[in-house]
């Protein structure tokens, strides 16, 4: 038999670069601006944040309590020197499980730790008495890092109670608009179970409330209100009400929201719904502006291709399609880039009803961001009771483009000339 070759297990506490940044910190560690009870509190605050467990932050607390509150004044030295064995009495767990414990709130930056060559921990004295020095655990690194983790214990707190409201705020919205269906049945027989399919829609994309974030429930809160104004056939909202409403939380994404509603209250559709090749409705309030413009790409003929056209085929500014689409700000959308668009267009596209392979083809035959405007072009018609199919609307309209007879900047500049002449109507 060949001689047998025995792996020897490495002994030693595991260095990472993330370890030696976190003793490098604790040296610049000012004393006297931290007390004792200020950790103690963060100590117990911490697991909120997921940065370390309920047992981690007990073991964290015994270790604060542990060190006298003199040493954390300037000429102190917050180190503590007891054993495994010692802690694991004191918070009830075993020795191993302690030592476990302690390399993970190393990895979590609140102590840090200083070996001896034999492991054992002790202070090293000056001749007055006083430790200068000492290998064991370090909890300097808490006092360096306060601000932050206590600013993180706070935005945490806020992203909760703003999401609780949040959620609170979306089930009575989703109950009324269910009350609303109800009423507004009577009246309108053929307008209540389209926005009855909208608001099973919105639930569904939803899905467990307890679960979703809150930028989903109050997108899905404004829709719900919307639908209930629009079942109860409420006039459009003044300018003062479509003012930016400043949210509680100064944390939360999409802290500025405004809520627009269509200009139209609910009401009879027409018979005739809209497809991509339909020409535009000869509407009294849209304008003469509008009747030239608006659509004018997809009613042109094919012997139209090759003549001058008054507009080129650059994009349209991201502003002038706020403009024209209102119904991005009434379904919660406010993107300030075209990558903003860019991303919000599979949801715009499940809120519509549209296919996520209708989708991937305007993407494919227009770029990224034709398609966003395609989309949000889409969206308002289909707001607007124009379009019965959202999805065989979009498909048109890709394949429109493939022919080279899409004109999205007619569209946005038309729609946008109809919006502004029905708000100084």
């Amino acid at each position: 038999m060949g001689n047998t070759h025995i792996d020897r297990r490495p002994i030693g506490r595991r260095i990472t670069p993330q370890r030696a940044h976190y003793r490098r910190l604790a040296d610049s560690a000012e004393f006297g601006t931290i007390t004792r009870a200020q950790l103690a509190v963060l100590a117990q605050n911490l697991p909120c944040t997921g940065l370390i467990n309920g047992t981690e932050s007990h073991l964290l607390s015994a270790l604060i309590n542990t060190a006298p509150n003199d040493a954390f004044d300037r000429s102190g030295r917050p180190i503590v020197f007891k054993s495994n064995q010692q802690l694991a009495f004191e918070i009830g767990r075993s020795v191993g499980r302690v030592s476990r414990l302690l390399s993970r709130l190393f990895d979590a930056g609140v102590i840090t730790m200083q070996d001896s060559g034999n492991y054992k921990r002790y202070p090293i004295r000056n001749g007055d008495g006083e430790i200068t020095d000492g290998c064991g655990i370090d909890l300097r690194i808490l006092i360096v890092r306060y601000t932050e983790l206590d600013e993180l214990v706070r935005r945490v707190r806020a992203e909760k109670k703003s999401a609780d409201a949040a959620l609170r705020r979306y089930r009575g919205a989703l109950r009324n608009a269910r009350q609303a269906l109800t009423a507004a049945a009577e009246h309108s027989q053929r307008a209540a179970p389209r926005l009855a399919a909208r608001i099973h829609r919105v639930s569904d994309l939803v899905g467990i409330a307890g679960k979703a974030a809150s930028g989903v429930l109050r997108r899905a809160t404004a829709l719900l209100e919307w639908f209930v104004e629009r079942l109860m056939q409420l006039p459009r909202r003044s300018e003062k009400a479509l003012q930016p409403q400043r949210m509680t939380c100064p944390y939360v994404e999409n802290d500025t929201h405004k809520q627009i509603t269509t200009p139209e209250p609910l009401g009879e559709s027409n018979d005739e719904r809209r497809s991509a090749n339909a020409e535009q409705r000869n509407s009294l309030r849209a304008g003469s502006a509008s009747k030239g413009a608006f659509e004018e790409s997809l009613r042109r003929r094919p012997s139209e291709i090759n003549q001058p056209q008054c507009l080129p085929q650059a994009m349209v500014a991201l502003q002038d399609v706020l403009r024209a689409v209102p119904a991005l700000k009434t379904y919660g959308f406010a993107p300030t880039s075209w990558a903003d668009l860019a991303r919000a267009v599979p949801l715009i596209c499940r809120f519509a009803g549209i296919s996520e392979d209708a989708r991937r083809r305007a993407v494919d035959e227009m770029g990224e961001q034709q398609a966003a405007v395609a989309v949000a072009v889409t969206l308002e018609k289909y707001e607007r009771q124009e379009v019965s199919s959202p999805g065989g609307y979009l498909r048109a309209m890709t394949d429109r483009a493939r022919a080279g007879e899409l004109h999205l900047a007619r569209s946005i500049f038309g729609l946008a000339a109809r919006n502004s002449m029905e708000i100084t109507h």
